[in-house]
């Protein structure tokens, strides 16, 4: 018999494309939105690939999302991100209404928690699943990256 889907199953999705982005060389955060139990949208970082500092694993998500839905409002969603969400990304979850939010690994210096940054009222957030399997990526890739240099 097949396990439920639960959050950890979803970060595990979003997870395999922080890894793909980190194949890219660029910073390994991926996301994936979930709506009635269904991904519909999967994205990873591609702020390099696309010379684009606002082309967030989240902010493609989003794009995608809306697309495959057809609407701006995510309202029956969740975002699932291996790295708590920076300002610009928690913002637009506001302007998207997304419903809930699960990340991995916290952001002390850069994370929407840190600056206060406000979500929409409805929104639910859940933070630290597979928290030390996202941190150790992310840890990875910029300790290669500074070893390089």
């Amino acid at each position: 018999m097949l396990a439920p889907k639960d959050d950890a199953f979803f970060m595990e999705k979003a997870y395999e494309q922080a890894q793909m982005a980190f194949e890219k060389d660029e910073v390994p955060i991926g996301a994936v939105i979930v709506c009635k139990g269904k991904i519909v949208a999967r994205a990873h970082n591609l702020t390099e690939t696309l010379n684009d500092v606002t082309a967030h694993a989240e902010m493609q998500a989003f794009t995608s999302a809306s697309a495959n839905l057809g609407g701006k409002y995510l309202k029956d969603c969740t975002l699932y991100v291996t790295l708590e969400p920076c300002q610009m990304c928690a913002g637009a979850s506001y302007w998207a209404q997304i419903g809930k939010i699960v990340f991995g690994a916290s952001d002390n210096q850069r994370g929407f928690l840190h600056y206060k940054t406000q979500l929409h009222p409805k929104t639910k957030v859940i933070g630290g699943v597979l928290e030390e399997k996202c941190s150790k990526l992310i840890t990875k890739f910029f300790i290669e990256k500074r070893n390089l240099n």
